[in-house]
């Protein structure tokens, strides 16, 4: 490879750039809910030290969709199954730290190795298989894209009315059982919410890079951060930015979209490191 093939890859489509971005921008406006959504749940994934888990998740999420793929129906239906099962059960037998990373530990190698042989058996499009893993730019047909407005709708209304105590629950649980807050619920509730974004963003970003939109957005804003509004809202932002920008520099050349989100997001989040560690030398100077 020579840099002629670099900046190809980098720039080749430019001079298409609309007609491109015409035919992806069902992408778009996938990527710019699922940045939203993602940015608002992982401040309580970051909150909850669940982190983890998102990674648990999208590996069950990645075998649904490959089981999908190979017995051809929705790849959104399998991906959400799959998702939804890992949730549960990380969600009701994980209610400890240590079970629950215990879980997820299992939980991973297994949704990798049946995702990987669910897409060796499968004998279809490579570039499908592909982008189960790493995202794909083109992979939201229309009749998906409801589906996943939809999803996002859902998690978003849902992580509104739960919002209190969820965040009770997240800050300080034992003071939130004492109070009467249901708190198993409320985790299952989340963890459920969580395998559905998850489910959106495999389809985004691919299997291996979820936490770029579910971790990274919400990490950065507690960066720079702390008030109960000022995060969630410079989460989203960030997530929005990183999702909708990789989408849109992947228009331009021939990669996968996942690079361009990733580091998007990785920038931010090195950005709102730095904004960070300078306050707080200011603010211990004074």
């Amino acid at each position: 490879m020579n840099w002629a093939d670099v900046g190809d890859a980098l720039f080749g489509g430019v001079s298409q750039y609309g007609a491109i971005l015409g035919l992806v921008q069902n992408s778009v406006i996938a990527g710019a809910v699922l940045g939203l959504v993602g940015g608002l749940i992982g401040v309580f994934v970051m909150q909850r030290d669940m982190a983890f888990a998102v990674h648990g998740i999208s590996e069950l999420s990645f075998a649904g969709a490959a089981a999908a793929l190979l017995i051809g129906v929705d790849v959104v239906t399998g991906s959400i199954v799959g998702s939804l099962i890992a949730a549960a059960i990380i969600g009701l037998l994980g209610a400890r730290a240590r079970d629950r990373n215990s879980i997820i530990g299992v939980l991973m190698p297994f949704g990798l190795g049946v995702g990987i042989l669910f897409l060796s058996l499968y004998d279809g499009r490579s570039a499908s298989r592909f982008s189960l893993l790493t995202g794909q730019i083109v992979s939201v047909q229309s009749a998906q894209l409801g589906w996943l407005i939809a999803i996002g709708t859902a998690v978003l209304i849902a992580l509104l009315l739960v919002w209190r105590p969820l965040r009770f629950d997240s800050l300080d649980p034992q003071s939130a059982a004492a109070r009467g807050v249901p708190t198993t619920a409320v985790s299952l509730v989340f963890m459920l919410l969580l395998g559905l974004v998850v489910a959106v963003a495999v389809h985004i970003i691919g299997a291996l890079l979820v936490m770029a939109l579910l971790v990274t957005p919400a990490a950065a804003a507690m960066r720079v951060a702390s008030g109960p509004l000022a995060v969630p809202v410079l989460a989203a932002l960030f997530g929005f930015v990183s999702a909708v920008g990789g989408i849109l520099l992947a228009v331009a050349g021939t990669l996968p979209v996942s690079p361009y989100i990733t580091t998007i997001s990785f920038a931010i989040y090195l950005v709102c490191r730095l904004v960070g560690a300078r306050r707080d030398r200011v603010t211990r100077a004074v």
